[in-house]
């Protein structure tokens, strides 16, 4: 297996036998300098070909597939896992036969690399959220071109019957995501519309027979909240016709005290 991060801007981290420790800490074999990442955050023990991620400092974050790990979990192609605010995605790949790979030699801080795994905090535009079946409640990180189906071989592997081995192609766009079907024996389906190929939109469902999935765009601000139509009173307040009669009924009023005034000043004989 593999490790790769966010947006394809770092290379990929092969996952040989034994166990490698991820952390900010020199003598980690994969060195993540960021915040959120602690000296001895986690680590991975691959043995024949399965992976065991466990959490070695509980006052940091390891989250496995929107989960925040207590004890070892298994790691298997297809998670998403998050150190911190760090994302990578596990992919399939052929086995390593070697050790896990070694700390990069630091180099006296000059301006120039200093050999460390740096990671930007980022995580992926889009991931698919599983809400039916063998997938639900999984994330999965979408990035570049992605195939899902039921092959080892797939960037996303679902084991399920009712899905081809290779199902469908995901391509990340500005937009959203370009879903291609692959000649699938029961159909690609976009908001329960069939499709061979079709524009798949944040918050819209993705569905490959009865395996539902749903789009989502992470840190993404949800829609504003519609204007509450203004209180009556406030509309009178803010109406130049509603104005424009208090007036008048303040001067009709005004001028009816005085015409008062001056009919008993001459009834008592004094105009």
């Amino acid at each position: 297996m593999k490790l790769i991060f966010p947006n394809g801007e770092h290379a990929a981290v092969a996952l040989g036998d034994g166990v490698t420790r991820v952390g900010s800490g020199s003598d980690c074999q994969v060195v993540l300098v960021a915040p959120g990442v602690s000296v001895d955050h986690c680590e991975i023990e691959v043995t024949n070909g399965n992976a065991l991620v466990r959490a070695r400092d509980a006052s940091v974050a390891t989250v496995l597939n929107g989960r925040q790990i207590t004890q070892p979990e298994t790691l298997k192609p297809g998670d998403l896992l998050l150190f911190g605010r760090i994302g990578c995605r596990v992919v399939a790949a052929e086995r390593v036969a070697t050790a896990p790979i070694a700390a990069a030699t630091p180099v006296p801080a000059n301006g120039a690399e200093d050999g460390r795994t740096r990671v930007r905090m980022a995580l992926p535009k889009f991931m698919l959220r599983g809400v039916s079946g063998t997938t639900f409640g999984r994330n999965f990180a979408l990035s570049g071109s992605m195939t899902i189906g039921r092959q080892a071989d797939c960037d996303i592997p679902i084991q399920a019957e009712e899905i081809s081995r290779h199902h469908a192609r995901l391509q990340v766009t500005a937009e959203g995501v370009m879903v291609e079907d692959l000649g699938s024996a029961n159909g690609t389906w976009i908001n329960d519309k069939r499709v061979h190929t079709g524009m798949l939109r944040p918050g819209e469902e993705l569905r490959l027979d009865t395996v539902r999935f749903l789009l989502l765009a992470p840190g993404a601000q949800p829609p504003a909240a519609a204007t509450r139509p203004a209180a009556p009173d406030a509309v009178a307040r803010s109406d130049p016709r509603a104005g424009s009669s208090a007036t008048w009924w303040v001067i009709g009023t005004l001028v009816l005290a005085a015409a008062v005034a001056v009919g008993v000043l001459r009834y008592l004989g004094k105009i």
